[in-house]
């Protein structure tokens, strides 16, 4: 078995950034609903929140309409993002 390692920090309700050995994702979504987009994919999981039951719907960042937060343009976003929340915490 692989060493893993990922850490989910909310930034807002609804709202979290995951971090990961292959690089940052966004969530967006309420608990038991929510997309997440990064490593080139978009995400779509719906649950049923305390009973472990979940549908994950996945496909490329590609094949949406509307494109995705991926490769160094999500990145840039992602970052864009942390920075203006830690100068808003700090300031």
């Amino acid at each position: 078995m692989g060493l893993r390692f990922r850490r989910r920090f909310s930034i807002a309700p609804g709202v979290a950034i995951n971090l990961s050995r292959s690089g940052p994702s966004l969530s967006l979504g309420p608990r038991g609903a929510h997309v997440t987009v990064g490593h080139g994919h978009v995400r779509e999981t719906v649950g049923l929140p305390g009973t472990g039951l979940s549908y994950t719907s996945t496909q490329k960042a590609e094949s949406r309409p509307m494109g995705a937060l991926t490769g160094a343009f999500g990145l840039a976003i992602i970052l864009s993002v942390l920075f203006m929340i830690v100068a808003a915490l700090l300031g």
